[in-house]
């Protein structure tokens, strides 16, 4: 291990873990100039496919950190599922709805995108904005006091424990999380599915890759597998259950659970390069945070993998704890602005837990909800909206910021970075502008998707503030400055 990493000035932020909610969120705090230490046990990224499926809302934040054209070029749309019964195609059957891109909504999903690449392409982005991961180092202690966080590391393969020092902690280390017991915060939950379940990537060179494969149990019969194409890539991931567990899986153990789930010999299977065997619970942490230390991801929500919504919810997790932490460490922000973070992301990830269940017990089709879309933050107390008689289904504060093009602007782009902006659509700008670091402004002609007002959006394009134009102009500016102090104080705005 290299212990260069330890001897500078204590760190802004501990990153415990280097999956995508990590990774996320370390890209997020080093666009906005925040010092994290990101430590992952294992040696190396995580090499499976695991969680392969990107949402909408997820693509809209790998655009603002600037890797979706990446993410997109490496990915791929799901096919075409076909069913099969005894060795014979049985029949296409279609795995999500086919929704077509808007100007509003640009993105649809899920893209494929095996979480391997997902991750790489992460890490590049961290190390372009000069950030790193520390690789094979192991968390033991954690303890906080009024000012920082303390945490013990040790080399994965043994060696000296090494004491450092941070503003916050974020546990973003999975399931089992280390930082959630060493806080003390229990889950609760539930077993979804007795029946264990196995996840693979295999090289079946003689399957066609133009399906989605899936081989239902026979008649009377018992047991599941699937086999999906990875884009741009050679392997499948195959999920079977039931599958054995206890102990590491064997390549020839996955070579037997293809052979017996589906018509293909075990012989043809040429490579197992990941294998992972697991119990489908569902589980919730009961509070996201303990003073300085946040859990995110993972070690946040276990989700049920039906409906593609476990490493989608931890993405939006660190989107919306990287700017709060940003704007307290670097702005000035109040420390009350961390609260908001549980106060917003438990209830958004105990709906999309509740989806995850509900679809894999059947009770529910894979639709909008999973896009996540229209997650929002109405109730709270960061939202407000002043203006009267909106129509119902009208987009309000608290909604996400739709996307769009008006007078050769497009307002994705607008909303790109590490700030805050101020739209003013079928409306002027106020003269006086809320006191809010870095703040953009930009006015539109009437577009149908915002309707006529002046909204605030939020770095995590979340709209904060929504009031009125016109003649109600100004006091609507003046009702803005006042709700701005939320985010920033007067006194320190512009460091």
């Amino acid at each position: 291990m290299n212990q260069q990493w330890y001897q500078e000035d204590r760190s802004d932020v501990l990153i415990v873990g280097a999956g995508p909610t990590g990774l996320v969120l370390a890209c997020d705090l080093a666009r906005r100039g925040v010092r994290a230490l990101v430590v992952e046990r294992s040696p190396e990224l995580f090499r499976g496919s695991r969680g392969k499926g990107v949402q909408p809302r997820t693509l809209e934040v790998f655009d603002d950190l600037g890797v979706v054209e990446e993410v997109l070029r490496g990915g791929g749309r799901a096919p075409m599922g076909m069913t099969w019964q005894g060795g014979v195609r049985a029949g296409e059957y279609r795995m999500f709805e086919d929704v077509e891109p808007t100007e509003d909504a640009p993105y649809t999903g899920p893209w494929l995108l095996p979480q391997w690449r997902t991750q790489r392409i992460l890490l590049d982005r961290l190390r372009a904005w000069g950030g790193d991961v520390v690789f094979g180092v192991e968390l033991t202690g954690l303890t906080q006091d009024a000012e920082s966080v303390t945490a013990t590391l040790i080399p994965a393969g043994g060696g000296s424990p090494v004491s450092v020092r941070a503003g916050y902690a974020v546990a973003a280390d999975g399931g089992r999380s280390t930082v959630r017991r060493l806080a003390g915060i229990k889950m609760t939950g539930e077993r979804v599915d007795p029946a264990p379940m196995l996840v693979a990537d295999v090289v079946i060179p003689t399957l066609d890759r133009g399906n989605w494969h899936i081989f239902p149990p026979a008649e009377g019969g018992t047991g599941f597998a699937a086999l999906c194409p990875l884009p741009h890539t050679r392997e499948f991931q195959f999920v079977a259950q039931p599958a054995p567990v206890g102990g590491e899986v064997t390549a020839e153990e996955v070579r037997s659970l293809v052979a017996k789930f589906t018509h293909i010999p075990a012989e043809e299977i040429t490579e197992v390069l990941w294998a992972s065997d697991f119990t489908v619970n569902a589980a919730l942490a009961d509070r996201f945070r303990d003073g300085r230390v946040f859990l995110a991801g993972d070690a946040a929500h276990i989700h049920s993998p039906a409906g593609g919504q476990g490493l989608n919810t931890s993405v939006q997790d660190a989107y919306n704890l990287g700017w709060k932490l940003a704007a307290v460490l670097r702005d000035g922000a109040p420390e009350a602005l961390l609260d908001t973070y549980e106060e917003e992301r438990l209830p958004n990830a105990a709906a999309m837990l509740g989806l995850s269940t509900r679809i894999h017990r059947g009770q529910e089709r894979r639709g909008a909800a999973t896009r996540q879309l229209g997650l929002d933050q109405r109730d709270s107390s960061l939202t407000r909206e002043i203006r009267a008689g909106l129509a119902e289904g009208a987009l309000t504060a608290g909604d996400r910021a739709p996307d769009g093009k008006r007078d050769g602007l497009r307002l994705f782009d607008l909303y790109r970075g590490p700030h805050f902006t101020l739209l003013a659509v079928d409306t002027p700008l106020p003269e006086q502008l809320p006191t809010l670091p870095g703040l953009r402004t930009a006015r539109t002609g009437a577009y149908e998707a915002y309707g006529r007002g002046l909204y605030l959006v939020r770095p995590d394009g979340y709209i904060a503030w929504a009031g009125p134009g016109g003649d109600a102009l100004e006091a609507s500016a003046a009702d803005l400055r006042a709700w701005a102090s939320r985010f920033a104080q007067p006194a320190r705005a512009g460091v």
